[in-house]
């Protein structure tokens, strides 16, 4: 595994978390196996190394890369299976419309919503895995500008940044019925008031809009930890 800031993966142990949606005030429990989640957001240097771009409005190598719509995540995680050796997470359709999660794959992928909120939960029952100052950039402490991943603490399981400077990109479709296929966003960015950067807090968009608080971090699958770790 390489050792750029973006690409340290974390073993994430299983585990359970309820999700809810507000518009149905439906909650359902989701039961997760064992899977690893970077401890960063994807960062400018890493995501310019695999793909050859560096988007957002601030450069920095290790700001975490935003201005990233879903499917340039999508696309990143696939081309960076490739580049380590991994089979790809993601079946592209050749016009680009529609895509399918290989579950069987070992490649890089998005967390889906569940896992990402039970790994920033890190075993707390709270909104959140720390006094925000201390673990998060939003707008109450980020001067209006996005920061590098790793300066604030990390939780208990050595994830960093999972509130706070970016909101991330998640697999799932935040709502089909009203929505279509935007998709779920979490954690909060630096823009945000202190309401939005809670282990709970959804929000949505579009999958080939490109927002400026917006990246994204990346999974695998627990059962193939033991190659390239």
């Amino acid at each position: 595994m390489g050792t750029d800031a973006g690409n340290k993966m974390i073993s994430v142990p299983p585990g359970q978390v309820t999700l809810s949606d507000r518009r149905t005030q439906r909650s359902w429990l989701v039961e997760l196996a064992p899977y690893q989640l970077a401890a960063f957001p994807v960062t400018q240097a890493l995501y310019a190394r695999i793909s050859g771009r560096r988007p957002g409005a601030v450069c920095g190598d290790r700001l975490p890369v935003d201005g990233v719509s879903w499917w340039d995540a999508v696309r990143f995680c696939n081309a960076l299976s490739k580049r380590e050796g991994f089979a790809p997470a993601y079946n592209l359709r050749a016009d680009g419309e529609a895509v399918e999660w290989d579950a069987s794959a070992d490649g890089y992928r998005l967390p889906t919503e569940a896992e990402w909120e039970h790994a920033c939960r890190a075993g707390t029952a709270g909104p959140r895995y720390g006094p925000l100052d201390e673990i998060a950039w939003y707008r109450g402490n980020s001067q209006g500008r996005v920061h590098e991943v790793g300066a604030k603490r990390a939780n208990l399981w050595g994830l960093s940044d999972m509130l706070g400077d970016v909101w991330e990109w998640c697999w799932d479709i935040y709502d089909a019925e009203v929505y279509g296929d935007y998709r779920v966003l979490r954690g909060g960015g630096w823009f945000d008031e202190h309401w939005s950067c809670r282990a709970s807090v959804r929000r949505r968009s579009h999958p080939t809009f490109q927002v400026d608080d917006v990246g994204f971090r990346i999974a695998r699958s627990n059962w193939a930890e033991s190659d390239h770790a």
